[in-house]
């Protein structure tokens, strides 16, 4: 309920909020006067709680907070995963989600494939390590000792999404494509892409652009 009472220079606006509170609305005639209208509101206000991320999401807050890893934790399954995810991007965000693609692959024996070795080096699916490129020659020569800038990054989240409690994943295990527009030459989207919607990214604290990186499901 809103009443006006009408004075000589000041209007006074008697409100009563939907928690029973009157409080008082002053408006100078010839403008109004921001002053809140429910004094229990300004007192206690609301807060809506965001979304709760993944332990995963957390450490992508900071790349740093990836736990630690001790060269003798990698094994060569984990070192084939963190070399795929650097070939592909050096953006921390973007390698948990194609380190997930390629686990996805492992875990559905995608192609037949059940190592990480064996997917990465699948002939003609991750464009560094197609027969004869040069790039998979330099990316296959990485180790745990390597001291290229954001390669021991890689190493940590490749550990972590290969160890990972499966409920953490962004999407569905039967994601197990991606590509990248940018790195597209001479064709707009590849065949397998035509007539086909990406999936949304599960992870709240990711947005990553659709011209760098689109990932799909139940491709075969």
């Amino acid at each position: 309920m809103k009443m006006r009472l009408y004075t000589a220079g000041v209007v006074a606006a008697i409100v009563v909020s939907s928690s029973g509170v009157i409080a008082y609305e002053h408006e100078l005639i010839g403008g109004p006067s921001p002053v809140p209208v429910d004094s229990t509101l300004m007192e206690h206000p609301i807060t809506v709680p965001g979304p709760r991320l993944t332990p995963i999401e957390e450490a992508l807050q900071d790349p740093r907070k990836f736990d630690s890893i001790a060269p003798e934790q990698i094994d060569s399954e984990t070192l084939w995963l963190a070399r795929v995810i650097f070939s592909e991007t050096k953006r921390p965000e973007e390698q948990v989600l194609v380190a997930w693609v390629v686990r996805n692959r492992v875990d559905t024996r995608y192609r037949g494939r059940q190592t990480f070795q064996g997917v990465v080096l699948d002939p003609w699916q991750f464009s560094a390590f197609r027969p004869g490129s040069e790039k998979g020659v330099f990316y296959s020569g990485l180790n745990v000792h390597s001291r290229v800038p954001g390669w021991q990054t890689a190493l940590r989240i490749a550990h972590t999404v290969r160890f990972a409690d499966a409920r953490h994943r962004p999407f569905s295990a039967e994601t197990r494509h991606f590509y990248s527009q940018r790195s597209m030459t001479g064709t707009a989207s590849p065949a397998w892409a035509h007539g086909v919607a990406p999936v949304k990214i599960g992870y709240h604290s990711i947005d990553v652009d659709a011209y760098r990186f689109r990932f799909y499901k139940d491709i075969s």
